[in-house]
């Protein structure tokens, strides 16, 4: 399934971590600044730097300087950026309808739930975990 994906993103010519922030700024309710980027990925200030200025240069995102403060610039996302987010989101479901094909509709809700919670069970184990130190 993931390779289906990165093929996807590799002929709409976005990164996989380029893809992942299509998808951020598609669901974002307003326009995000770098330091949202950063902290939704926990990404450093450089790379997403980066990321951004190659998206931009391709036409997926532009940079503006907030209204309010001029030192923090807003991410928009262009028309070529939400075509691609949406090309994404029909690759996921064709991949999805492919990964449930021969399941009745009971084993689907069953199966959506498992993995709901399994991926409960993780997040929890996340937040429970003390943080690993280096030595």
């Amino acid at each position: 399934m993931e390779q289906g994906i990165n093929q996807k993103l590799v002929a709409l010519d976005l990164t996989a971590a380029q893809g992942k922030i299509i998808g951020y700024l598609t669901h974002a309710k307003q326009p995000l600044c770098a330091r949202d980027v950063e902290q939704a990925f926990g990404l450093s200030h450089p790379t997403v730097s980066g990321l951004l200025s190659r998206m931009e240069s391709k036409g997926f995102v532009e940079l503006r300087p907030d209204p309010e403060d001029k030192r923090v610039k807003r991410i928009f996302l262009l028309e070529k950026g939400m075509s691609c987010s949406r090309q994404i989101v029909q690759s996921i479901r064709e991949n999805e309808e492919r990964m449930m094909q021969g399941f009745s509709e009971t084993e689907k809700v069953q199966f959506r739930a498992m993995l709901e919670r399994a991926i409960s069970n993780l997040s929890e184990e996340t937040k429970s975990s003390p943080p690993k130190r280096e030595e």
